[in-house]
Formats: C-alpha cells, sequence, structure tokens
C-alpha cells in the first residue's frame, strides 16, 4: 500500500510539473470540434478567442508567445488573411509607446526620477502618516509617465532605505516614540541629536535580516557599532577580513558576526523590527507605493498598458468617434486618482497605523523624536549624492514639460488645437508627438554646448564622447516592453477577427435578455467582474478579453460603450490583492515586509474604494464629458454596419 500510495503521489507530482504542457496541448484538442462541427467564420473565430484566453489566464505560455497564436490561426482558419493579421500587430499606440520609453530610459538614465521622489518625501517629513503620504504622492506622479513595474522598482528601494534607518534607530519599545526632542530653532535640534547620538558610541545594534544570497537561505544576526559620525547601516550579509563601505564613500573596519541558533531565530522571525508599530510602518509604507503606482497609471494613455489597448480597440472598432485623446482621459481620470489616492491613505493609515493622526500626521518642526531626525537626514544625504542638477536632467525635464503640453493641446475639445494650423486633418496624434520628441533624445549630445570637456555630467560615456546622445539605443532596448507590445498586438488582432466573423454581433444577441438593467447596473456588473478575474489573470489579457464583449453587449442594450468600456479599463489595474496580481505587487512582496494575508486584507478595502470611486466619476462628470446620456451616432453606424 505504501509503495502504491508514494508512486501515485509521484505520478501527481509529474502531472504538475508538466501542467502547463498538458494545458498547451489539451485546450485546443478538446475545443477543436467546434470549428469541426459547426464550419462557420463565427465558430472558428470562437475557437482562436477561447484557446487564446485560456492560454492567457493560465500563463501556460508566455504572454507575447500566447498573442501569437491569432496570427496563424486566424489565416489557418480562414477568418483573416495573414497581411491582415500582421497589420494588426502594429498601430498607432505602438508609437505612442515607443516614443514614450525614449523619455523614461532619459529620465531614468540622468536620475531625474531618483530626484523628484526624494525632494518630494523631503517636502512631506518623516512623520509616520506624512511619510507615506509623500512616498505615495511622488510614486503617482512618476507612474503618471513611466510604467508602474519602474515606478515601483525605483521608489521601493529609496522607501526601503528610509525603512532601515528607522529600524536601526528603534533601540527602545514603542513608548520611546513618545520622547521628543525640544527643537525650537534648526541649528539646536541638530546638536541635540548629536548629542544623542555621541551616546551610542559603545552601544550595539543588532538586527535580524533575510539573507539574499540565492547560496544560503538562512538568517544571521549583524552586529555593528553605530557612530554619531557614521551613522552605518547593516544591510548585507558580511564576513571577517572584510570592510564595510560606508554610504558616504568611507571604510568601516570589519565587525564581528554572530551566527545565532536556528531555533533562537525561528522563535524571534519578527525581531528584526523593534516594536510591533516598526513592522506596521513598514508594511503601510511597502503597501502603499504598489498602490500608488496603479493609482497614478490610470491618470494618462500612456501610464500603464490597459489604457492603450483600451483606446486602440476603441478607436478601431469606432474610428468615427473623436472623443478619446489625452486630455479628455486626462480631465475625467485626474480627479479620480485624486480621491483614490486620499481614501486610500486613510485606509492604510487606519489598517496600519491606527487612528491618531495628529501624533503621525504633524507638521511641525519644533517637536520631532530622534528617529526622525535620522530618518529625515539620510533622505538628505541620498539627495546629496545626486549634487546639482545637471544638463541633461535640464533637458529630459523641458522634453517632459514640452511632451506634456504638446499633447495636451493638440486637440483640446473646447479651443481649436495645434493641429487645426495644418491644411489637413486627422494626421497627426499623439503619437506623432512622442515620437517625434523620442526621436531628438538620439540626436541632442548630452553635454552643454561650449562647456569644458570634465565639466557639467557625471557619467563616464560624456568623457569617452562628448558628442555622446541624451540616450542610446541601448537605453531605449532596455526598457522597451516588446512582450507588451505583441500582447496588445494580439488583443487587436481577435478584435479584428471577431469584427470581421460577426462574432461580435452574435454575442451582443445573446445578451440582450439584460435589456431590462439600467446602464449603471450594468457597469457596475462589469466592473465587479473584471476586478475579479483580474486577480488571477494578468490585466492586459483580461481587458484584451472583454472589451470585445462589452462593446457588444453596450450596442445591444443600446448604452453609449463608453459607459461599461472606460470604467472597466480602469477596474482591470486593481488587481492588488495578491502578488500575482500584477508585477509591482510582486516587488513589493519580495522586500518581505508584508505577508499574503496584508495584502489580502488591504487590496481588498482599495479595490472597493476604486470601483466605488470609478463608479462615481462615471455617473457624475463623466456624463457631460462623454455626453453618456444619449445613444452616440458613432456606435448607431456601427451597430447598422455589424448588423448588416
Amino acid at each position: 500500500m505504501r509503495l502504491e500510495a508514494a508512486a501515485r503521489m509521484d505520478l501527481f507530482r509529474k502531472l504538475w510539473k508538466a501542467r502547463k504542457l498538458i494545458v498547451v496541448v489539451f485546450i485546443p484538442l478538446s475545443l477543436l470540434p467546434l470549428p469541426l462541427i459547426h464550419p462557420t467564420s463565427e465558430a472558428c473565430c470562437a475557437y482562436v478567442l477561447m484557446v487564446t484566453a485560456v492560454y492567457w489566464v493560465s500563463e501556460a505560455v508566455p504572454l507575447g508567445a500566447a498573442a501569437l497564436v491569432p496570427a496563424f490561426l486566424y489565416p489557418l482558419f480562414g477568418v483573416l488573411k495573414s497581411s491582415e493579421v500582421a497589420a494588426e500587430y502594429c498601430k498607432d499606440t505602438t508609437l505612442l509607446l515607443m516614443g514614450v520609453i525614449c523619455l523614461a530610459a532619459s529620465i531614468e538614465k540622468w536620475n531625474l526620477h531618483k530626484r523628484i521622489a526624494l525632494r518630494m518625501v523631503m517636502v512631506a517629513g518623516a512623520k509616520p502618516g506624512m511619510l507615506v503620504l509623500g512616498f505615495m504622492c511622488c510614486t503617482v506622479f512618476l507612474s503618471m509617465w513611466l510604467s508602474n513595474t519602474s515606478t515601483t522598482a525605483m521608489v521601493m528601494p529609496i522607501a526601503e532605505a528610509v525603512l532601515q534607518q528607522l529600524i536601526c534607530t528603534g533601540l527602545a519599545d514603542s513608548h520611546d516614540d513618545s520622547d521628543t526632542t525640544e527643537a525650537p530653532e534648526e541649528d539646536s535640534g541638530m546638536s541635540a541629536v548629536a548629542g544623542k547620538e555621541e551616546n551610542l558610541d559603545k552601544n550595539q545594534l543588532e538586527l535580524l535580516y533575510r539573507n539574499d544570497n540565492k547560496d544560503c537561505n538562512k538568517q544571521e544576526l549583524c552586529t555593528l557599532d553605530v557612530t554619531g559620525e557614521s551613522n552605518g547601516l547593516c544591510l548585507n550579509p558580511i564576513t571577517r577580513q572584510e570592510y564595510v563601505r560606508h554610504i558616504n564613500g568611507q571604510l568601516l573596519p570589519q565587525v564581528a558576526i554572530e551566527i545565532p541558533n536556528v531555533k533562537r531565530v525561528k522563535a524571534r522571525r519578527d525581531s528584526q523590527y523593534p516594536t510591533k508599530r516598526d513592522h506596521m510602518i513598514c508594511k503601510c509604507l511597502s503597501l502603499s507605493i504598489t498602490y500608488a503606482a496603479t493609482i497614478g497609471g490610470l491618470i494618462t494613455i500612456t501610464g500603464t498598458s490597459t489604457n492603450l489597448i483600451f483606446a486602440e480597440q476603441f478607436n478601431t472598432r469606432y474610428p468615427d468617434a473623436k472623443v478619446i485623446n489625452f486630455g479628455t482621459w486626462f480631465i475625467f481620470s485626474f480627479p479620480i486618482a485624486i480621491i483614490m489616492l486620499v481614501l486610500t491613505w486613510l485606509w492604510l493609515h487606519f489598517l496600519f497605523l491606527g487612528c491618531n493622526f495628529r501624533e503621525t500626521c504633524s507638521l511641525s518642526k519644533k517637536r520631532k523624536t530622534r528617529r526622525e531626525m535620522l530618518s529625515e537626514r539620510r533622505i538628505q544625504e541620498e539627495y546629496a549624492k545626486l549634487g546639482p542638477i545637471s544638463y541633461p536632467e535640464v533637458v529630459t525635464g523641458v522634453f517632459f514639460v514640452l511632451m506634456t503640453l504638446l499633447w495636451f493641446t493638440r486637440e483640446p475639445g473646447f479651443v481649436p488645437g495645434w493641429t487645426s494650423l495644418f491644411e489637413k486633418k486627422g494626421y497627426r496624434t499623439d503619437a506623432t508627438v512622442s515620437v517625434l520628441l523620442g526621436f531628438l533624445l538620439f540626436l541632442i549630445p548630452a553635454r552643454r554646448p561650449f562647456s569644458s570637456f570634465t565639466s557639467m555630467c557625471r557619467n563616464s560615456e560624456i568623457y569617452a564622447d562628448p558628442l555622446a546622445p541624451m540616450i542610446t539605443w541601448k537605453d531605449f532596448q532596455r526598457l522597451m516592453p516588446w512582450e507588451i507590445v505583441i500582447l496588445v498586438g494580439g488583443g487587436y488582432a481577435l478584435a479584428a477577427g471577431c469584427k470581421v466573423s460577426g462574432l461580435s454581433v452574435w454575442i451582443g444577441r445573446q445578451l440582450e435578455p439584460m435589456s431590462g438593467l439600467p446602464p449603471w447596473a450594468v457597469t457596475l456588473l462589469a466592473c465587479l467582474l473584471v476586478s475579479a478575474v483580474t486577480e488571477f489573470a494578468s490585466n492586459p489579457a483580461t481587458l484584451t478579453v472583454f472589451l470585445p464583449i462589452l462593446s457588444a453587449l453596450s450596442e445591444t442594450l443600446l448604452i453609449n460603450p463608453l459607459h461599461t468600456l472606460i470604467p472597466s479599463t480602469m477596474c482591470v489595474s486593481f488587481g492588488v490583492m495578491l502578488p500575482v496580481g500584477n508585477p509591482p505587487n510582486a516587488i513589493v512582496f519580495s522586500y518581505g515586509h508584508v505577508q499574503i494575508s496584508d495584502m489580502v486584507k488591504a487590496g481588498f478595502g482599495v479595490n472597493l474604494i476604486g470601483v466605488a470611486v470609478v463608479m462615481l466619476a462615471i455617473t457624475t462628470w463623466g456624463v457631460p464629458l462623454f455626453n453618456l446620456t444619449e445613444f452616440p451616432a458613432w456606435a448607431v453606424a456601427r451597430n447598422v454596419t455589424g448588423s448588416l
């Protein structure tokens, strides 16, 4: 019996390891009778749609590879010609994304993003509540222009340095947080901190940390001397006969390392945080960054890939609808982001820091704890390392402002835009602006004109070549998300197949029983459905599958398609309850401050906040902005054409 049980378990183990291969082979074969028994265009298109959707949701193959399924199945089943499918994989939004990535590469290369983030945190201060709000504000701003993943990956190391400073200075229990230092003047406050630091010359900090080395998963106990001058941190494993390089470039002598008993480590797994309050601050700040990145991505069309997917699919399906552009999207989504930012901050503060806002959010500089002053000093040191603002940072900032202004003023709607200066209309889009400015970044030298050879930039490339451009092709290629480009193209191909084959019309007819529901109820059901599915599937894949269905539903029920498509596009980004929901969640989870239960508890509240705010927006200021009370003429034309 034991041998049979062991053999059975071994078989299950092998099947589990091969589960992706089983899905890849079994799904197409099991669905193959559909196009064979019903050899119609609708059935063939439905077969391709279901196979691609299962591949996307299960992630049995990479998302980009799954997006190529329509490229060969549509021609094989006679739904679309190969040339027609290929044309769907490169659209206007692809060029828009390429131009934005050029600007993002310049921002990251010259550390403009880090300067902005540190500056905003310095303004917010080191009080826990204001510190969280400061990090959220800078993350939202950066995520408007950079990808959510890049923003989170950039901001988290800065936040981690601040958190480690809080941990290393938390020498007493939570009651020490109320011990304050009188600082009526800045000079006297800093001298008081320095006086306390001198008393730490003979003290040692014991800090438990997780060893990031892949070859060693054990936890070690790190003991180091902290002086008032060095203010050092133990962040990485060190051994005897080694030296630790201090943050200001000085070498500190070797320090003693004690490796405790493994059982003792397990018994004190949470002792790396001096107090429970410190652990709560770490959780709150870590989760606030991933939520802020999601909120910031909602504001602009280029903020996240799901916005680009919606814009291109909507403009492709309704070419006569000139209502979605950078300006109208920003006007609609910016109030949503502000309300969500405030409510999310209040929710996280209540969940992890309590309701004592006077203690955690005081802006007074007269009474500060020693820990808060040391944290502020650490942030100021990081900012000082950047040095004075450089010429490439100025050029990047000018391009950033110029691109934003040209997007806003292209077709603002209430006044004629700059495109009215041209004779031919409809030729210039937001992609035209982004590609033009992105192309110029490959040409403009990163060194100030008429400057000395060794002046200005701290980048070694400038010394090697004084005519080196702001960005190189390697810089662009490093950030360009080609998988997302192919994924978006696969979504366009699926939408084109549904349109040509008549599958979208057939789906709309099956949804006619929902015609008795009011528009807000249909939108609410769509928002709840996509926000639930996106917790387990990728955001772009979820939206790509649902957009054609919701478009057909809106046309059948004679609802303005924007009434359902825009809220669903925003709610698909609210996959914030699990580490697998989106890459920013995974990045934050990898730092070890939060557990899955923390993410589920906090993410559920953020999910409800997001759906409620989006529903509020689409039923209030979204109505006059997009004229949602009427079934538009561009949707009527599309509906009549589809019926024919």
